[in-house]
């Protein structure tokens, strides 16, 4: 299984990141005898849309799944939604979409369509279901309520590894946008790789109930027994090396700070 940073900038897009968008893939059967590649996007905010397509055909992605709806994760499904209607080969597939109640609303809101326009030809939504896991080629997808001023959901993603002689199963966690919270516990229980969020800083923001710090996403990683944590999320007003140190304060796992482009293949 493989991830791949698509955007990381945190609450916006930044000046060398798209917003919040992440690419989960892994290799299995296709159902007809043969093996593929199955894709699942986490996010797609500001900017996204562009940078995917460096990465993946729209057309080749089985699901997008969305954390919660603010714009800076949402922002560049209107793209997608262009994309898949009004592409010269002809209207694409209907692309399967997770999420938090009232995506489709959410949506028509930011495109401006009016009532009538309900996305039926470009996506099937599906909301978000904790406690029933979503089978997606050879990945097993499951959603985790957490702590943000909206509904909001931690995503775990289950898949083949590709290691020898390891673990034949790995684990991604995303905590999405969080503060502190009991759901992240079974989100991110023994995950090889934790994607945390890590908008505010120690001593800088006060403010509880939106945002991890560096320090408390690694307190989770720690409490979780993580192998692995990325931060991601970062504003492009903090200096990463200051909630990467953070973090290594109180977790004694590798921790890398998520940038465009990079992958880890578990």
């Amino acid at each position: 299984m493989r991830l791949t940073v698509i955007g990381c900038s945190g609450s916006m897009s930044g000046p060398n990141s798209p917003g919040s968008c992440y690419l989960v893939q892994a290799d299995g059967p296709d159902g007809a005898g043969g093996v593929r590649t199955w894709s699942v996007v986490l996010d797609i905010g500001p900017g996204s849309m562009g940078a995917l397509l460096n990465h993946v055909d729209p057309a080749a992605v089985d699901l997008l799944t969305l954390s919660h709806l603010h714009a800076d994760h949402i922002a560049d499904l209107v793209g997608m939604q262009v994309y898949r209607r009004w592409h010269p080969d002809g209207p694409l597939a209907r692309l399967a979409v997770a999420g938090p109640t009232g995506t489709m609303e959410r949506l028509r809101a930011m495109d401006g369509g009016d009532e009538s326009e309900c996305y039926d030809g470009e996506f099937a939504f599906a909301d978000h279901a904790p406690g029933t896991p979503v089978q997606l080629g050879p990945m097993t997808l499951e959603c985790f309520p957490v702590n943000h001023p909206v509904p909001a959901f931690g995503l775990r993603v289950t898949g083949p590894s590709s290691r020898s002689g390891g673990p034949d199963r790995v684990t991604i966690a995303y905590t999405g946008d969080t503060d502190t919270c009991d759901g992240l516990i079974p989100l991110a229980q023994d995950a090889d790789l934790l994607l945390s969020e890590a908008a505010f800083q120690e001593g800088r923001d006060t403010v509880r109930g939106v945002h991890l710090t560096g320090k408390r996403a690694g307190e989770l990683a720690t409490t979780v027994a993580a192998q692995r944590l990325v931060l991601t999320h970062l504003q492009p007003w903090t200096a990463p090396a200051a909630v990467r140190a953070e973090a290594h304060g109180v977790y004694g796992g590798p921790v890398d700070i998520a940038e465009p482009g990079a992958t880890w293949t578990l």
